[in-house]
């Protein structure tokens, strides 16, 4: 791996080891927004890491910038933050090339599609290192750490929380985003190992809303002309919840259907406040983010990274909502 230009002031960066708050602004961007403009890497002697997110507006991905930002600005870093408008990798693939092209120092990236976006990046890491964030691709062996959420073991706490929701048994149902996606793949195989291992509950299966909260709605509303007795849902993502708790509330059933999410944005939070949603699986998308540029910089300076990173999560309840724990656990609007 390339050794940056400026190892003193890398170094000097590096034996910072506290962490820092969700800060950072316009002032230490290279060029946010949806277009992959960024200040070309290496010149000022200034580390230049572009954190390439797997959807703009997603407030689990402005989390992980909040927590890029505030390590960048502690280790001596600038930091650039781009994006797709939706989870799509025919548009995530000119933004890496854009990026990839002016060989920032480090690329962030949640990859949004195990296989689209493998050649991409492997062509992006002959010239920056890459730190996979969230999601991975089906050969990951270019980046230089993994760092994303246990999502096996979140997918079995979702199953778990609905066996203390509903514990009577019956059936249940998966609203993912679609198939490819490491991290919602990984969900749906924890929840599905986790409902075979109780016989008292029924598997009616996964159907994908493509991240469109409407068909996710649609989805539920179907699924419960279906499945009158459908007893409770786990949805994988924001956008999948927030569609499940409409479509509970317009088929009237609301209390009766109990709904576990993924994720803790602020329209989770009001569902979980008003009841439509029972429980939220929170990640920890700050910690990622700081972790992400913290390993970059370690590769810049040829220490020894961690190939793989795990972090973990918080089961939040109405009861534990407002608690300290509950509290920190909830994804930011803005750094």
């Amino acid at each position: 791996m390339r050794l940056h230009r400026s190892m003193t002031i890398l170094a000097a960066a590096l034996a910072t080891t506290g962490l820092a708050a969700c800060g950072g602004g316009d002032a230490d961007s290279g060029g946010d927004g949806a277009d992959g403009t960024q200040a070309e890497g290496g010149s000022s002697g200034t580390p230049q890491v572009a954190f390439i997110q797997g959807v703009i507006g997603d407030n689990f991905y402005i989390s992980m910038e909040c927590g890029v930002r505030a390590a960048a600005e502690e280790m001596g870093a600038e930091v650039s933050v781009q994006g797709p408008q939706r989870w799509d990798p025919a548009l995530q693939q000119p933004i890496v090339t854009s990026v990839s092209a002016n060989e920032p120092d480090a690329i962030l990236i949640a990859p949004n599609d195990v296989t689209a976006l493998q050649r991409p990046l492997e062509d992006a890491a002959e010239n920056s290192e890459v730190v996979l964030v969230d999601t991975t691709v089906e050969d990951p062996s270019f980046a230089v750490s993994e760092i994303a959420s246990d999502n096996v073991g979140g997918g079995a706490a979702a199953f778990e929380a609905i066996q203390e929701l509903a514990p009577d048994g019956g059936k249940v149902l998966v609203i993912d985003n679609q198939p490819g996606i490491s991290t919602s793949d990984d969900r749906v195989q924890g929840f599905e190992e986790a409902v075979a291992q109780d016989d008292s509950f029924e598997y009616v299966g996964v159907e994908y809303a493509q991240n469109q909260p409407a068909r996710a709605a649609s989805i539920v509303t179907s699924a419960l002309q279906r499945d009158p007795d459908l007893v409770a849902i786990f949805a994988t993502n924001i956008f999948s919840a927030e569609g499940a708790a409409t479509g509970i509330e317009q088929a009237g059933v609301s209390g009766e259907v109990q709904v576990v999410g993924f994720d803790a944005g602020p329209a989770q939070v009001e569902a979980l406040e008003d009841g439509t949603v029972q429980a939220i699986i929170a990640q920890q998308p700050y910690e990622i983010g700081y972790q992400g540029v913290e390993q970059a910089l370690m590769a810049l300076e040829g220490e020894e990274t961690e190939a793989q990173i795990q972090t973990g999560f918080t089961i939040v309840t109405a009861d534990t909502l407002d608690s300290e724990e509950g509290q920190a656990a909830l994804y930011a609007s803005e750094c």
